[in-house]
This record gives structure tokens, sequence and C-alpha cells, in this order.
């Protein structure tokens, strides 16, 4: 495959990126039309390993039994929307301007950011690839804890979580602002790190595999020694556990996207209970299930710029979403008799606390 990979590369550039980019008038938006024929291919590759592995596993182990897999359907869509169209768009024009303003690009080839700070890691580039991952995955780590502890965040990341039927397909089922967020958030720690634009890809493309086959409805997984190490589908299916009103606080756990060891360092892993229903208690955004794309972006947006202008909003900890898309606090962090009333909204203008 390495042998044949700069011919592909070639190929797709030739008959598919260059005449469409040029139909477009954008050859000289997106600078090397391979670096996009690249893009492509990586995309076509990870639909492929999606369909012809992870969605069979499915079918002969299921972690539950649905009767349809109507739920399912919108979020394959997001999926082929989100690598063949948003991920490549964004990378080309925004990130990679962004990145040469910043002087990642530089004319010299001296080393940056971490090559710099640990100059022995330049003679051994295996080494600094593991180090750069280990890195980027406890960044993920740390984010994904603000995803869900920031009310304002947690507004639009619960469109991902939303989902009753969590599926190979589901891990590209996001509001677009939360995943821009993302990705400015990884890629300027890439920068600061001075990762490598290839290298960078792969990083991402390795993350967002392993996450695919993590969101997969099957009861695999890795075994007792494994998964102390790794994220498999029975960790991360506790993840988009339902919140357990007896156990209000049992669903905030196992928020690592490769790597188990970091929720193990801080004490957020949890192993041991068997599949569990997955989505939200949240009706008000629980109805994401029953609309379609545009009308689920634009509920994560209401929710978002509720929480905006909300102390709630600002205010750490799980929340619900009122009919106004105003969040109060939902106390599904603490104990039933420890729970808050809710908090008023803030009008536009008025400081946070």
């Amino acid at each position: 495959m390495f042998e044949f990979w700069p011919h592909w590369v070639d190929a797709c550039n030739q008959h598919v990126v260059t005449p469409l980019l040029a139909w477009l008038h954008l050859i000289d938006v997106f600078g090397d039309p391979r670096d996009v024929a690249e893009a492509l291919l990586i995309a076509l590759i990870q639909v492929c390993v999606i369909g012809a592995i992870f969605r069979p596993l499915e079918s002969i182990a299921p972690a539950e039994h649905w009767r349809d897999r109507r739920l399912t359907r919108i979020d394959r869509t997001y999926t082929l929307i989100m690598l063949f169209g948003l991920n490549p768009l964004f990378a080309y024009l925004v990130l990679t301007p962004v990145a040469v303003m910043l002087g990642a690009n530089v004319a010299d080839d001296t080393p940056g950011g971490l090559l710099a700070w640990v100059p022995w890691l330049q003679s051994h580039p295996y080494a600094a690839f593991g180090v750069y991952y280990l890195l980027f995955d406890f960044t993920y780590y740390w984010m994904h804890r603000a995803q869900h502890w920031i009310p304002w965040w947690w507004a639009l990341h619960s469109l991902h979580h939303s989902q009753r039927q969590m599926s190979c397909w589901c891990n590209d089922r996001g509001s677009y602002l939360d995943g821009l967020l993302q990705s400015f958030v990884l890629a300027g720690f890439g920068l600061v790190i001075g990762v490598e634009p290839e290298q960078f890809a792969l990083l991402m493309f390795l993350g967002e595999l392993v996450q695919n086959f993590s969101h997969t409805n099957t009861r695999f997984g890795f075994g007792r020694v494994f998964e102390r190490i790794f994220v498999d589908p029975k960790f991360h299916r506790l993840h988009h556990m339902i919140v357990d009103e007896a156990r209000p606080n049992l669903h905030n756990c196992n928020f690592g996207q490769v790597l188990s060891i970091w929720d193990r360092l801080f004490g957020t892993a949890l192993y041991g209970l068997a599949p569990r229903p997955t989505g939200v208690l949240d009706p008000m955004v629980d109805i994401d299930n029953e609309r379609g794309l545009v009308a689920m972006q634009w509920g994560a947006i209401r929710r978002f710029w509720g929480a905006l202008w909300s102390r709630a909003g600002w205010r750490p900890g799980d929340v619900g979403f009122g009919p106004d898309y105003v969040p109060y606090a939902s106390g599904h962090d603490r104990p039933f008799h420890e729970r808050a009333p809710a908090t008023p909204a803030m009008t536009p203008g008025e400081s946070h606390p």
C-alpha cells in the first residue's frame, strides 16, 4: 500500500481534484492539489473501513438489538458530509492559511516545538510521533471533559450525545460549530508543539478511525489488560449512556479518545457494567432524533445562544434546557438533595459571572 500510495494520489489529483478545482476556479485557493487528493483518499479509506468492517461487526455481535436502524441513517449522512466536504474545506481554507500566518511553514528547516525542546527526538522520528500522539490524546481528553462540563459548550456537544442508536456512523454526528471549536483547539495545540501537517493529518486519521470503532454497536472489548490502555466500544458506550437517576454522576466517565489511561489517571474510568441505553434524558436535546440535519444544527445553535447569555451557561456542571433554550442546573452530577434551582437568564451585554 505504501509503495502504491503516491501513484494513487497522483491519479486522484489528475483525474478528480485538479479538474474539479479548475471548474470551480479554486486552483489558486487550495495550494497543492495533491494535498487535497490525499485527504480525499484518506476519507475514502475511512469510509470503506467503517462500511466493510465496523458495520458488519454490529450485525455479528450487537450490544443493543434494534428493530430498525432508522435513527442511524442521518449519522451516515453526517459522516459523508464531514469526511468528503467539511473536513477538506476547513483544513485547506482555514487551518492552512492560519498555520502559514503563524509561521508554521518557515523557509529554513530549523526544528520547532517539541523537537527544539527535546533535540534527541530529531534523530528518532517514530519516538517523536509517539510523543506527539500522547500529547494530542491528552489534549483531547481535557477538551472533551470541557465539552461536558461547560454548559455553553455542552449545548453544542449534546447533539452528538442525543443519538439513541449509537453506531459506527455516529462519530461525525455533531454541531458544526462544536467541530470548528475542536479543530481550532487541536490544530492550535499541534502548531505549538510543532507537528508537521502530514503528521497532524495522520494523528487525526488514526484518532477518527479509532473513534469510529469505539462508537460501534458491538459488545466487543479488548480484554482485561488492553482495555486499561485503549478505548474500546464497551468502554465508550458507557460514556454515551442515559443518565441513571439513582446514580446521577455515573455518566460522567470514559472521556478518552484513543487511550483510556487518562480516565484511569484522573478518576473518570468506569468498567464492568453491561451495555446501557444511549442518549439523553433532556427532551430539548432528545428531540434532535426527530429532526433533519439542518434542524438539528439550528437546534444546537439555539441551545448555545441560550447558554451563552445565561449565568447557568457559564457555571460548570450538568444542565438541562428549558423551552426558551435557557439552561438550568439539572443536578445530574450531584445527589438529589443537593440539586440547585434554575438560574435566571442574562440579557445581552450583561457581564458574565
